[in-house]
């Protein structure tokens, strides 16, 4: 399945990739190194936990090759009209502005005001300009958006 990323976001997942196959393996296989060292592994609370921590690290390195992979680069079209990827929308509601930045489902933090496009929001945020009110049904019911303006 094809994931749709912007060039920032598949930059930050082949920085992870790379700190994770050269730093962080080294470190890994250090700490199992010295574990070792003390002797009896089967009672080794510090080589157990080396080891746990490699099998994370090598199925977060699997991951990450998957996604990358997988994902799609989408750079934003000046020539298009409305909100898309990579698109800043700075919205009114309920008598707040927000902005809200538009990215790849894998880029998606909610905390920092990048929503995916495939969530509701982005979805009703994607193809409309500035001028235009939106509709988004949310658990607490239907909220409208007016969009202030998209760059």
């Amino acid at each position: 399945m094809v994931r749709f990323i912007t060039k920032e976001g598949l930059k930050k997942l082949n920085e992870e990739l790379e700190d994770r196959k050269t730093r962080l393996r080294q470190e890994i296989a250090q700490a199992i190194k010295e574990a070792k060292e003390q002797g009896d592994l089967s009672e080794n609370a510090e080589y157990a936990e080396a080891k746990s921590q490699q099998n994370e690290n090598e199925s977060k390195i699997g991951e990450l090759e998957m996604v990358i992979k997988n994902s799609q680069v989408v750079e934003r079209d000046d020539s298009q009209k409305g909100a898309q990827m990579s698109s800043v929308v700075k919205v009114k509601f309920n008598g707040s502005e927000m902005e809200f930045t538009i990215v790849g489902s894998n880029e998606a933090d909610p905390a920092n005001f990048k929503i995916s496009n495939e969530s509701p929001l982005g979805k009703a945020f994607m193809g409309h300009n500035a001028g235009d009110s939106v509709d988004v049904t949310t658990p607490k019911g239907v909220i409208t958006y007016k969009i202030i303006s998209v760059k």
